[in-house]
């Protein structure tokens, strides 16, 4: 009898909600910080290949979203989080450096000047 009331208690402990995604069972907590690091964590790596050509051929481009991810993750959560997704914190180092950099860049660029107007031709 105890082996059979076991038994039940063990299979009622592995069912889930299946509306439960990983997603939502990795936000143990509903604050926003920890929200903003696995959305983060989420959205870099929907851009891997924009990483790995920036390491492979050394391609110098990194879209804002995918630098917005890398800065929240190295800034304000765990940077070794980047592990997680197969990065070496040398290659954490390296995003972070040209994140960091491309957006002081473009804070301090100011946008190119309009094109002079053409000129009216009265007929």
């Amino acid at each position: 009898m105890l082996l059979c009331f076991s038994a039940s208690n063990i299979t009622a402990a592995r069912i889930r909600d299946p509306k439960s995604t990983i997603a939502a069972r990795l936000k143990l907590q509903e604050d926003e910080g920890s929200s903003n690091c696995w959305d983060s964590l989420l959205q870099l790596q929907s851009c891997t290949a924009e990483v790995v050509l920036f390491f492979l051929n050394g391609e110098t481009y990194l879209g804002p979203g995918c630098c917005k991810a890398i800065r929240i993750i190295q800034h304000d959560c765990w940077p070794d989080m980047l592990g997680s997704l197969g990065y070496t914190s040398e290659e954490g180092d390296i995003l972070r450096g040209y994140c960091d950099a491309s957006d002081a860049d473009s804070a301090a660029t100011p946008p190119p000047p309009l094109p002079p107007a053409a000129p009216s031709v009265a007929h």
